[in-house]
């Protein structure tokens, strides 16, 4: 059994909160969120528990990817408000005791940053070397490289006859982190923001800023495609951890914050690297494995060709990533984001158990090692929308899908409608549901994107007063966190890994264990204790279903998705 470890640190034990602005609530009625909508929330924020709010980018931007594309680092996007607004917000945070994660932006800029206008201008302006410019090879792109975004990796610009390299829009153009200035430039915007009070970053694809040495052609894997995918010279690349730890040594070691790298295509292994506490470069990261449990691999049409989950799979990608960390580095939790589509309506059952499926999915992550976040309205369980047609979406990259397999190459566009209902990112956009109200009490103008039409029967208002709501759940969760240091330091043991209907684990610590239950079914299972588990004392600290405290928990014949966690002397 283990005592606490030295290294016991507030961002191990917070839970995080990650507001959207553009949907989470409009101040002034003309149809997109806010700060001032954010401040008037945070009661809310408050009451439901959580010690650090992430927010997404406010910085000034086009939108062209809703805010990560971005012209400029030091001020305030106008339809959010004004720099003065956000002072108020972070002193307001602060003074409720909780602390405030801005998104850092830094693999691109957007194309109207004042660098990449001046960059554009000519091969030989100061800040032409800003970004990754390239001649074109017999007449066409540098490379064969697929942006993340469908389509080609670079951008043709008749300014100097050049092409730029962008991995994701054409509007996001990568900055050239060989160019010492920029490193420059960014390491000051960082140091701006933590000044003025921020307690950490959020740092997006922060693992692709590093390209291979002359940006080789990628192999071609799909025969079909004039555009393939590079991963291999851009993710992980040469130079990562320099610049890394360059940033480490020049910013974040200097303040008593909390970072997290958004990682796809990690290891375990690299994240130990990125993570461990002796010479990591962040305290935690993002990885991306267990939402890709539901894509087909190797499919022309990536994450959008789903295939049924199994819970097997899922077990052997959370337990891995659980027993490979612990001790050497440092998980992030987590189900939802901005990214991601609503975790009831993928991994539950969004239908007839809602309420049960959205508890059980809460108590099953948030009983694992690492630090939880809870994206905005994942809290009430809001639920994915099912628009009628493309054009009620607003992603650049649902609509560059679309685009690129339904309008270009033929694809059907029912297989591909249904796969944006299940796996597009508006489902994580559209408003948050506060009231029963008309635009569920998000604005009184028109919302930048539909409301989901449940919102009558799925908002915040509704969650307040009911005490067995999924918003209650939550409450507790995060205060079981803050009262029992098993459920932020334990260690972690899969039981019953073949089970395709229950999937339950034990944390040890000290001389105390916890036993999580969770049954990711609509039907009956009987969960049976394995025999090396022994106790002498038992305490139920929370279930979704009603539970007598003295029932044996030897043989449990589980409701459809119940949870149940006990702990254990």
């Amino acid at each position: 059994m283990e005592s606490i470890p030295k290294t016991k640190q507030w961002w191990k034990e917070a839970v995080v909160y990650q507001i959207y602005p553009r949907s989470f609530k409009d101040s002034n009625g003309d149809g997109i969120g806010d700060l001032r909508g954010i401040i008037e929330k945070l009661d809310y924020l408050q009451e439901l528990g959580v010690d650090v709010i992430w927010l997404s980018p406010v910085y000034k931007s086009p939108n062209d990817d809703n805010g990560y594309d971005i012209s400029d680092y030091q001020d305030i996007m106008d339809e959010f408000g004004t720099l003065a607004d956000w002072d108020e917000l972070l002193s307001q945070m602060h003074a409720r005791g909780m602390k405030l994660v801005m998104d850092l932006v830094v693999n691109h800029t957007s194309d109207e940053h004042h660098w990449f206008i001046e960059s554009r201008k000519s091969k030989d302006n100061p800040y032409r070397d800003y970004y990754i410019w390239r001649a074109g090879k017999d007449g066409k792109e540098p490379n064969n490289w697929q942006s993340f975004f469908s389509g080609s990796a670079w951008q043709y610009d008749e300014a100097t006859g050049e092409y730029y390299l962008h991995l994701f829009s054409k509007k996001q153009p990568d900055l050239n982190w060989e160019n010492e200035k920029v490193r420059e430039q960014i390491f000051n915007m960082m140091t701006w923001w933590l000044d003025r009070g921020i307690d950490g970053f959020r740092m997006d694809v922060i693992n692709l800023l590093s390209k291979v040495e002359g940006l080789p052609d990628a192999p071609v894997t799909n025969p079909n495609d004039r555009y393939q995918w590079g991963g291999q010279y851009f993710v992980n690349g040469p130079k990562l951890m320099d610049y890394l730890r360059e940033m480490k040594e020049k910013v974040l070691s200097k303040y008593d914050i909390m970072t997290v790298g958004e990682t796809p295509m990690v290891t375990t292994d690299d994240a130990i690297r990125f993570t461990n506490e002796q010479d990591g470069v962040m305290n935690m990261l993002f990885q991306f494995e267990h939402m890709d449990v539901d894509s087909k691999p190797g499919s022309h049409l990536g994450k959008w060709d789903i295939q049924p989950w199994k819970l097997t799979d899922l077990k052997k990608i959370m337990s891995k990533w659980q027993v490979e960390l612990h001790g050497k580095g440092w998980n992030s939790l987590y189900l939802e984001n901005h990214d991601q589509p609503r975790s009831v309506s993928r991994f539950g059952d969004d239908k007839t158990y809602r309420v049960e499926s959205a508890k059980m999915l809460a108590t099953w992550l948030h009983m694992m090692q690492g630090t939880p976040y809870i994206y905005q309205g994942q809290e009430i369980g809001m639920t994915n929308v099912a628009f009628p047609s493309i054009e009620y979406y607003r992603d650049v990259e649902t609509i560059n899908l679309w685009n690129d397999v339904v309008v270009n190459k033929g694809e059907d566009p029912d297989k591909i409608l249904k796969a944006i209902h299940y796996r597009g990112r508006d489902n994580a956009r559209t408003p948050m549901q506060w009231d029963a109200t008309q635009h569920a009490g998000f604005t009184t103008g028109t919302p930048w994107i539909n409301v989901n039409p449940n919102y009558r029967d799925i908002n915040v208002e509704q969650a307040l007063q009911d005490e067995n709501s999924v918003f209650h759940y939550y409450k507790k969760l995060i205060r079981l966190r803050k009262e029992h240091p098993i459920i932020v330091y334990g260690s972690y043991e899969l039981l019953l890994e073949d089970d395709e209907q229950i999937y339950a684990y034990v944390r040890k610590f000290n001389d105390e264990q916890l036993l999580v239950i969770t049954n990711f079914s609509s039907e009956q299972p009987t969960f049976i204790l394995p025999a090396h588990i022994t106790f002498t004392e038992k305490q139920l600290l929370i279930s979704n279903y009603a539970v007598d405290e003295n029932e044996s928990i030897d043989t449990i014949v589980l409701k459809p998705y119940e949870a149940r966690v006990y702990k254990l002397k």
